[in-house]
């Protein structure tokens, strides 16, 4: 799926890797490259449902339009599904400890 990137800092981290983990855990950084990587070759997001350890969600009232999606027990990616005429796009929100 095309995915883009409301956060500049993870952005990079994503783009211009270079060995840093934007100052995020190495497991979480390490999670994050892991479930990029899914969302990159994914075909539509009925992958990331088919996916359990994903724990892809829907989020709850004023974040209703915004998925998550597990990097480790204590840390979610939060994406929203953007509709486009003929596909749909995927807004990487940010990394957020859920504890």
């Amino acid at each position: 799926m095309d995915f883009e990137f409301r956060n500049d800092k993870l952005e990079r981290l994503y783009y211009e890797y270079d060995g840093g983990l934007g100052g995020f855990p190495a497991g979480v950084a390490k999670a994050f490259f892991r479930v990029m990587d899914t969302i990159d070759s994914a075909p539509d997001e009925r992958v990331f449902r088919g996916l359990g350890g994903l724990h892809y969600e829907k989020l709850q009232g004023k974040r209703s339009h915004q998925r998550s999606m597990r990097l480790n027990k204590k840390y979610r990616l939060i994406i929203e599904v953007k509709e486009g005429q003929h596909e749909k796009k995927i807004i990487v929100v940010g990394i957020e400890d859920y504890h």
